[in-house]
């Protein structure tokens, strides 16, 4: 495991695909509808797209549980800067492990993670929700730059002993024959967290547990978690269990002196799901918003200890162009429809020629992030008229003069042959001196854009 880790420092190329700036910007995408759908379709309530084809996960007991590796597999595979592998530790038991590499510190790392094995049939809340909730997170945070490592961690055979998690920690603790231990900052296990008892939905205590013991700096993760939820806004209440039970996952971790914490559903106060190891236990009893809540927690809690790089991904819309709004770095344009990158388009203003889905890749140092893609409608304007706007001389040897005789606020780029952007010049002067000295001979177009209007004209450079 060590080896394939370092393997994956060196070959990473680090490309990102969204748009959340803030940790709050990043809460805010979470979805409480992904969460039910991947609740419903891993507890075989709903069926779900595997292998290219509708499938019923019929139940994730360890012993027949391949289906539902294969769905988290191709989830997460399906996310940027993954790297996904399954580890095998037994004849039956599979890990799934997806890596997303810190930018800076790839050797501080952060574990979110859940267990997917089952007792039974359904098994909604233990640990659909878990599994859910994580799949989420790595939705969302694989689309940042980060300078620490995040590993997202599905554990199997967690209720046959916690046999997947503690082949894990054991694996990352080994210091025999060479080995060095991995630096694992934090342990996050999320375990049963979708049951409140109040009806669904409804307001209520919002009670659940951080369980905690005084190993390594696990205390101090659950203080990081509770500045968390005085940091942002939460529907939540913090029961914190000291000493926490070591009946699941995490505590795994803490037998290799790590720092871990569980967060879950309060059994503590005797609100966990009553149909705990039943088949009773359905997507209908989930507590939606109460998961989304806890969902949100972790998410802010990793994103900050993740420490994301200061990128704005996002993408500026107006009537005739687009506009990343990172001021600083490199740009590269591309089309979404074509899943290509578009020739020449560098800037940070790219103005479209046709109707279209496109997106913009910023890039500062080793970072890159790409925005969503955005679509965008040539809009069908005016032209100028010969009494609004004139050019000369055309063909031109060094100054093409513009005479705007409105004195509009004009946009003008020139792109070359290929259409590459080579200048843009914003001014309502009604007098206008656009440089073409510098340029090779050749044929270039200059384009004149208002709100209202357009106009584009080819021009020959002599």
């Amino acid at each position: 495991m060590r080896t394939k880790f370092l393997s994956f420092i060196v070959f990473l190329v680090v490309l990102n695909v969204a748009n959340a700036q803030s940790i709050q910007d990043l809460m805010d995408q979470v979805n409480t509808a992904n969460l039910e759908t991947m609740i419903k379709e891993l507890s075989g309530e709903e069926v779900a797209l595997i292998n290219g084809t509708n499938q019923t996960i019929t139940n994730r007991i360890h012993s027949n549980n391949d289906l539902a590796t294969t769905y988290i597999q191709e989830h997460l595979e399906a996310l940027p800067n993954l790297n996904v592998e399954i580890q095998n530790f037994n004849s039956t038991g599979k890990n799934v492990i997806a890596t997303q590499l810190g930018t800076t510190n790839p050797q501080n790392i952060y574990i979110i993670c859940a267990h997917y094995d089952s007792v039974t049939t359904y098994c909604a809340d233990d640990n659909a929700t878990g599994v859910a909730a994580i799949i989420e997170i790595a939705r969302i945070l694989s689309t940042q730059c980060i300078d620490n490592t995040i590993i997202y961690a599905l554990w199997d055979e967690e209720e046959i002993g916690l046999l997947g998690a503690n082949y894990y920690a054991q694996q990352v603790a080994d210091e025999t024959g060479g080995n060095t231990r991995d630096n694992i900052l934090a342990v996050v296990n999320m375990d049963m967290i979708g049951y409140d008892g109040d009806a669904p939905g409804t307001a209520g205590d919002n009670d659940f547990d951080i369980d905690v013991r005084n190993i390594a700096n696990s205390l101090t993760i659950k203080d990081e978690l509770l500045n968390i939820l005085n940091t942002y806004t939460f529907d939540l209440n913090p029961i914190v269990v000291d000493p926490g039970t070591t009946a699941s996952d995490h505590s795994r971790f803490w037998n290799q002196g790590y720092s871990a914490v569980l967060v879950g559903e309060s059994w503590e106060t005797n609100d966990q799901t009553p149909d705990y190891h039943t088949s009773n236990d359905r997507s209908e009893d989930i507590d939606l918003p109460y998961m989304t809540e806890l969902t949100k927690l972790v998410l802010a809690y990793t994103a900050t200890e993740a420490n994301l790089i200061a990128i704005d991904n996002t993408v500026t819309e107006n009537s005739t162009s687009l506009v990343s709004n990172e001021s600083t770095g490199s740009y590269q344009w591309y089309n979404c429809d074509t899943d290509s990158s578009i020739n020449g388009a560098t800037s940070q203003t790219f103005t479209p020629t046709t109707d279209g889905n496109y997106a913009v890749e910023v890039s500062n140092g080793s970072c890159a992030e790409i925005s969503d893609c955005v679509s965008f409608t040539v809009l069908s304007i005016e032209e100028f008229t010969s009494n609004e706007l004139r050019i000369y001389p055309n063909p031109v040897a060094s100054i093409l003069k513009v005479e705007n005789y409105l004195e509009a606020d004009l946009r003008i780029t020139i792109n070359d042959i290929s259409g590459k952007e080579i200048n843009i010049i914003n001014s309502s002067l009604p007098n206008i001196n656009v440089d073409f000295s510098s340029l090779p001979k050749g044929v270039y177009f200059i384009n004149f854009i208002t709100e209202r209007k357009s106009s584009s004209y080819k021009i020959v450079k002599e």
